[in-house]
């Protein structure tokens, strides 16, 4: 092995095998076990949560696979309908077109020849991450078997009247020209206004006084609302008042909508344009009034003053004159939530129009039955409240979108309008008997990408064909996404597919928490602190990591800002950490937590990890290689340290498969460091030392060491592997012919399994008291600044005869590792000289001071250390004394803190011996 671990000489070689030989499809005839990728956009790259998610998917996907299932990770992309529509159009302005020059089917090709050239960024991403996704099946949403599967769906849904069409208020994108998804809007807080506006009443001096940020609105205004309740109101309800502007009068109407304590307690009723109007208007019937057209310019349906200026325009105007007229009462500052399109960023507008909707409510109800009734668990169960809270309040589902690149809907209509659905234009023709002398003209709307999206569980696996691979592999066994998508597409999911299939699409969801930058804030890009996991993978310069923060910002304004907090932050740039590292830092992060703080420092903290393990290596190989580890079959002897370190593999093992099957990613990750580094690594490879180099070890011992260091490295990197696959893949290489162990690779090997025959408590306490002793003389040695390398001699007194029979069974282990000249036996009350003492136990361990030891500094530690005890004391005592701990704590707690205290008293009773004679 080289001496320096190199993860650039290693990860992508060692993909491209994997990949090359099909280890990543479903292997043998195990037990299925199947994930679904959640599908990124073609259009995109690898972000922070995407590694996340995809690393905590591919852990899953190689546990599984070792524990011998019929694994398959079943990948893909989305076709990303605005998203991808946009970066083409965004390619025909530089030439100076637009798609309309082209038309639909010129443009659609152009798309996909940029998918075949650009879109497939995201899954060479995928392979540096390490993803073990079965390339050979991976889909996309627009294949033609999917699409197949969308058609299907829809012509079904409709023909149950799931699916119709209808007029109703959508979020609609004035710049994109299409309705948009609730996850497509986000929301900005903006410094705004609210006017305060004066309606007078009809044929009276009176007026109601109603406050709006949007006051361009009021010309679609169609009633005043106010409480039921609101006694200042009952004398107007059901008079008219005179809509400012427009020589229209509307009525004040009673619903319970209205909040009486806020503002005059009068509210403007604008269906057309407010989801919360449009409803009202619903339950008073009151017909709407639409004033913008697609892209927000005002309509017809307004006065004349006002047709054609864009929305902000004629905002501006209206004021002007409402002031003219003195109908504006006030103007106030206010802080709002303004939407706008996560695509666009323009401000979004309710906007009545006509769509295709999917009847919801029917569809929700199983769906809220699978999940009330565990067919499929929230992991963490809470995110079933906001999963319930929305099926609870579920809307039907506007599923149409104003685009060209998508799922066109399968709908055609005749020059009456009558609408037939069908796979085509020649099979809506068979189904309907239409002749082919009557003209049909197919919708111009595609289908929302959520649509596709619902059915992905199922429709990758060959659905509607009843095939060999949905029969094996659905419902797959866990679905791994964020909770921002809960409704958007995990609810759809379950609902369509027990609507389509009978059956979950999953049977858990382990929902993950959000990545933050180490301060807590989302990263985004106008934040300027995203990180790219292939920057923390690769490693990237100061300027290169400065430019690519900077590059396409919405504001310019902030780039210098950006610039200058990034190399604060970044003075060296970032540094390359390799794969492994990331994955193992992903791991740890992966908690039941909401939110998680990505912090660099971690980071390193793992790539020293990943050194720690191929030093390791180096070292079991050097003291393995070309030796007789037990492949002779020849008698072994095993020594204490290696019982040991069985005995505690057997823990780390059972914890490993417990802490999987409990998406406890960041306790496994734990237990792997702690294992690897503090008990394999630092612990037994010292321990083995003394084994390895003394004369007096036999050939049985030494060969029982060997083999012990070689077999317990190999069950650790099967034990990593799922976490860390490259860095296991290269030693386990090298590892597994010393075992005589034939195959290919490690991601083939079997899972470790619990051994209850290497597991022994007696061991394990009897190798603790060894460690107990080395530590206490080390200690002493760091308090005292007495020389690492100087041998030291040792009086041992007191303790109980197990003490005696340990050391004397350890001793060479004791000798070498706590670097001792010699070690004596105290009679019980034989004097001893001035020394400093530590305890293990009820066993004294004193350095004499003479020549080595400050009188005055140990006579302060000795302080220290009692004044600790005696808080430590204290505290003991007064929970003891506390009724509440006593009465409400099992009686084993009681009793464990008892012992506690006992054990407390006599070292602090033998340190203030000691202080005692030190003082003298």
């Amino acid at each position: 092995m080289e001496k320096i671990y190199n993860p650039h000489a290693l990860e992508q070689t060692w993909y491209q095998t994997w990949e090359k030989n099909n280890y990543f499809a479903p292997q043998g005839e195990g037990e299925p076990y199947c994930i679904m990728l959640p599908p990124p956009n073609v259009t995109g790259s690898l972000h922070m949560g995407h590694g996340f998610c995809f690393t905590v998917i591919d852990i899953l996907i190689r546990y599984h696979r070792m524990q011998g299932r019929r694994t398959l990770w079943q990948g893909g992309t989305d076709h990303a309908g605005i998203a991808t529509q946009m970066v083409v159009e965004r390619q025909l302005m530089l030439e100076g077109k637009s798609r309309h020059d082209l038309g639909r089917n010129a443009f659609i090709e152009k798309i996909w020849a940029w998918k075949q050239e650009s879109g497939g960024n995201i899954t060479r991403q995928l392979r540096r991450l390490g993803a073990s996704i079965d390339w050979s099946r991976e889909c996309f949403t627009m294949d033609d078997h999917l699409s197949n599967a969308v058609n299907e769906v829809f012509i079904r849904l409709y023909e149950e009247n799931l699916i119709y069409r209808g007029t109703r208020l959508v979020n609609w994108d004035p710049k994109l020209l299409t309705a948009i998804s609730d996850l497509e809007v986000v929301y900005h807080e903006e410094e705004g206004k609210l006017w305060h506006i004066r309606y007078p009443l009809v044929n009276s001096d009176e007026f109601v006084t109603v406050a709006t940020t949007r006051p361009e609105t009021l010309l679609g205004d169609v009633a005043v609302a106010v409480h039921p309740a609101d006694e200042r109101y009952q004398h107007l309800l059901g008079k008219q008042v005179q809509l400012p502007l427009t020589g229209r009068t509307i009525p004040i109407i009673a619903d319970d909508y209205v909040d009486k304590e806020f503002g005059s307690g009068c509210v403007k009723i604008t269906p057309a344009h407010d989801f919360n109007d449009y409803a009202i208007g619903q339950r008073h019937r009151l017909k709407p009034v639409n004033i913008f057209t697609p892209d927000a310019h005002l309509n017809a349906s307004t006065p004349n003053a006002y047709q054609g200026l864009e929305r902000f325009a004629a905002r501006e105007q209206i004021i002007h004159d409402l002031e003219v007229l003195g109908l504006i009462e006030k103007i106030d500052k206010h802080v709002l939530k303004v939407p706008r399109g996560d695509r666009s960023g323009v401000v979004i507008e309710p906007y009545l129009t006509q769509q295709w909707f999917m009847k919801m409510e029917t569809l929700a109800d199983p769906a809220i039955k699978a999940v009330t009734n565990a067919k499929v668990k929230f992991v963490p169960e809470g995110w079933s409240k906001t999963y319930f809270q929305w099926l609870h309040h579920i809307e039907d589902w506007c599923i149409s979108r104003q685009l060209w690149w998508g799922h066109r809907i399968p709908a055609w209509y005749d020059e009456n309008g009558q609408v037939y659905v069908g796979h085509d234009e020649l099979d809506v023709r068979l189904r309907n008997k239409i002749p082919s002398d009557v003209l049909l003209q197919q919708d111009n709307d595609v289908l929302d990408t959520w649509f596709s999206s619902a059915l992905w569980p199922f429709s990758t696996l060959g659905w509607p064909e009843q095939s060999k691979d949905l029969s094996t592999f659905y419902p797959t066994n866990v679905l791994v996404t964020g909770f921002d998508i809960i409704f958007f597409w995990v609810a759809r999911m379950v609902m369509l597919g027990l609507k389509l299939t009978e059956d979950v699409p999953f049977k858990e969801v382990f929902i993950t928490g959000l990545i933050r930058d180490a301060e807590g804030h989302k990263m985004s890009k106008s934040k300027g602190n995203v990180l790219d996991p292939l920057d923390l993978i690769d490693g990237i310069q100061l300027n290169d990591l400065v430019r690519k923060r900077i590059h396409g910002l919405m504001q310019p304004a902030m780039a210098q800002k950006i610039e200058k907090s990034t190399r604060q932050q970044f003075p060296e740039g970032i540094a390359a950490y390799g794969t492994d590292a990331l994955r193992f830092t992903f791991c740890a992060f992966a908690s039941y937590g909401r939110e998680i703080r990505f912090d660099l420092g971690r980071l390193e903290g793992y790539r020293n990890f990943c050194n720690k393990i191929w030093n390791a290596a180096r070292y079991v190989l050097m003291n393995t290689k070309d030796k007789d580890s037990g492949q002779t079959q020849q008698s072994m002897v095993l020594s204490l340290p290696d019982r040991w370190i069985l005995s505690r593999l057997q823990d780390t093992i059972q914890t490993a498969h417990d802490t999987l099957a409990h998406y406890r990613f960041d306790l496994l990750a734990h237990t792997l460091y702690e294992f690897t580094w503090n008990e394999f690594c630092d612990w037994y490879l010292e321990l083995s030392k003394p084994i390895l180099t003394s004369a007096d070890s036999s050939e049985e011992q030494l060969r029982g060491t060997r083999h012990t260091l070689i077999f317990v490295l190999e069950q650790l990197l099967r034990l990593l592997h799922p976490v860390m696959p490259f860095i296991t893949e290269e030693i386990w290489q090298r590892v597994a012919p010393l075992l005589g162990i034939k195959s290919a690779t490690i991601m083939l090997q079997p899972y470790p399994k619990f051994d209850a025959l290497l597991k022994n408590s007696a061991i394990e306490s009897e190798l603790e008291w060894v460690k107990q002793f080395i530590i206490a003389v080390r200690t002493l040695r760091s308090e005292m600044n007495i020389a690492p390398g100087k041998l030291l001699t040792v009086l041992l007194r007191k303790g109980v005869s197990v003490d005696k029979k340990r050391y004397y069974n350890n001793a060479n282990l004791i000798l070498k590792l706590a670097k001792l000249e010699n070690c004596a036996w105290l009679a019980e009350n034989e004097p001893h000289p001035e020394s400093a003492t530590a305890l293990v136990g009820e066993l004294e361990i004193l350095v004499p001071m003479a020549g080595l030891i400050n009188k005055e500094e140990e006579s302060a530690r000795l302080a220290k250390e009692i004044t600790r005890l005696l808080k430590e004391t204290e505290r003991a005592e007064n929970k003891l004394k506390n009724p509440s701990f006593i009465d409400k704590a099992p009686a084993e707690v009681v009793e464990k803190e008892r012992e506690k205290l006992t054990e407390i008293k006599m070292a602090l009773k033998k340190l203030q011996e000691q202080h005692e004679r030190i003082v003298i």
